[in-house]
């Protein structure tokens, strides 16, 4: 699809539920996000949301759109088992739905999915020790983490009981040499729980950047802090979680680019 077409692609706004409206809305932020923090790869990577009027309809990105192009209308619907539920011209990346629809219908808590295969990312779950806890950053994702083995590009069904016991009730998950995955119950709490995923991962490969190793050179965080991260987190926002950021995030795109509201 070039250009011109993505310009006169129709608006859904007012074509759709008020609920998918919103969700909408808040995905194409999150995908434009993605893109302005320089996490996305090319056209690889995915977020889902699911719908908030529905337990079997989920958006994903129209696959072969750059992320900074994504808005609300041109997000793909979609059930369960990957089919497109509207008229959408795009199509939908398979391995990318094999692995969020397993955590999707695994976990009536994940509103929203976000996988990323970041240079960071990447880095830190191809070494044997994962994520480290060296940093403030690392104490978040670090009291809710799990690992996945790598088992080759995600296409298969039978990987999907894997995946969904390795990240249990787990709200992140270290796919190992493939990249980072948070889950959330809104698309602000995934996004946020990635931001610190993937900082700690970039301050861990500064920190050893130097040749240190754990317990030698570097300085490892009390696993009793890490164990009240959570309870930490409250307090740091004023117990209001993630929205404290996300509305400023959204001021910020529409000071850049308004578009994924389209």
């Amino acid at each position: 699809m070039n250009e011109r077409s993505l310009a006169q692609s129709r608006s859904l706004a007012g074509r759709v539920t008020e609920a998918e409206w919103r969700t909408r809305v808040e995905l194409a932020a999150a995908y434009r996000l993605v893109a302005l923090y320089r996490w996305d790869d090319l056209v690889y990577t995915h977020i889902t949301a699911r719908l908030p009027d529905s337990d079997h309809h989920f958006l994903i990105n129209p696959y072969g759109m750059m992320f900074e192009e994504i808005t609300a209308s041109s997000l793909v619907k979609i059930d369960l088992n990957g089919n497109k539920i509207d008229d959408s011209p795009w199509p939908v990346n398979p391995a990318g739905f094999t692995i969020h629809s397993a955590i999707h219908a695994a976990r009536e808590d994940a509103g929203c999915v976000l996988h990323t295969h970041t240079i960071n990312g990447v880095a830190v779950s191809a070494q044997k020790g994962g994520l480290l806890p060296l940093s403030q950053h690392s104490i978040f994702p670090l009291a809710s983490l799990g690992y996945h083995d790598y088992e080759g590009v995600a296409l298969r069904d039978d990987e999907k009981p894997r995946l969904v016991a390795d990240l249990g009730d787990r709200m992140a998950l270290m796919l190992r040499n493939h990249g980072l995955l948070t889950v959330g119950r809104t698309v602000a709490d995934a996004f946020q729980t990635m931001y610190f995923l993937e900082t700690a991962c970039a301050i861990q490969l500064r920190a050893q950047a130097g040749g240190a190793r754990l317990h030698d050179a570097l300085i490892a965080i009390d696993p009793r802090i890490i164990a009240t991260a959570q309870q930490q987190a409250r307090a740091a926002t004023n117990a209001q979680g993630s929205a404290l950021m996300w509305t400023a995030l959204l001021r910020k795109l529409d000071r850049i680019d308004a578009g994924f509201r389209d």
